[in-house]
């Protein structure tokens, strides 16, 4: 009887209990159940996104886009990018001992580049510098052989040798003076020569010089045939003119 019973009680049980639906079951109904615009508006949509699926992985790779493999490949251990991106080659990173030697190279090459040139400047002064020393020199040597060698047969020549030799003021007084002289040497006959004994450079300051010079003068006229030689001392200025210079002053010197 207890068996009976409890089969009874099993059926009545089963028969009151609500039967459970599959979601899947209740998503068709529910589908089957809707208005047709609808259906038609989900239809659309997922064509629309297939659509989309199909021309993303139809479209052609880009030339020289870097994918996240390509990416990692060209990092270098250090975490530097170190890739050509247009290869995909990895290229590797210059160590820095290499870049110091290199930076270090090119800073003794530079140093020794304008040490040279330099130089290089300090030599061409130098002997720019040691040029017009030796022509002020040769100048002042030259002024004192015109103004001590003259011969009364070539006067004007050597009047005129000293006039263009000159400058300035004393060039004026001379220029000035210098008929009465040319009367005078003329009436007496008189020839002299002149010969330096020594010359040197007294001072340089810029474009002006004067030079001491030690002048032999040997004279004859006609009323003393034979003459001694007498020494004259003589401070000629000189002033640079152009690429030569020309006699500003003379004095005598005790």
């Amino acid at each position: 009887m207890t068996s009976v019973r409890t089969r009874i009680a099993g059926r009545l049980l089963h028969r009151t209990r609500p039967a459970r639906t599959d979601q899947s079951t209740l998503s068709r109904i529910d589908a089957a159940n809707a208005p047709e615009d609808t259906r038609e508006s989900e239809i659309q949509h997922n064509d629309t996104n297939n659509a989309a699926q199909r021309d993303e992985s139809a479209a052609p790779e880009v030339p020289g886009t870097v994918t996240d493999s390509a990416t990692t490949a060209a990092d270098s251990d250090d975490g530097q990018p170190g890739g050509d991106i247009g290869s995909g080659v990895p290229l590797r990173r210059t160590p820095p001992r290499v870049r110091s030697a290199v930076g270090m190279g090119m800073i003794i090459v530079a140093a020794l580049a304008g040490l040279v040139g330099w130089m290089g400047f300090r030599a061409f002064h130098s002997h720019q510098v040691e040029q017009q020393r030796a022509v002020f020199l040769q100048v002042g040597r030259q002024g004192a052989l015109n103004l001590t060698t003259i011969d009364y047969t070539e006067i004007d020549a050597d009047m005129q040798r000293i006039l263009d030799s000159s400058t300035g003021k004393f060039h004026d007084d001379f220029q000035q003076r210098s008929q009465p002289f040319v009367d005078v040497v003329k009436q007496a006959q008189s020839k002299s020569e002149g010969t330096v004994a020594e010359a040197g450079l007294e001072s340089v300051e810029g474009d002006h010089a004067q030079v001491l010079v030690a002048v032999s003068v040997k004279t004859a006229t006609t009323a003393d045939v034979d003459q001694q030689p007498r020494a004259w001392r003589m401070r000629i200025s000189l002033q640079k003119a152009g690429d030569g210079a020309k006699v500003s002053n003379v004095e005598f010197v005790p």
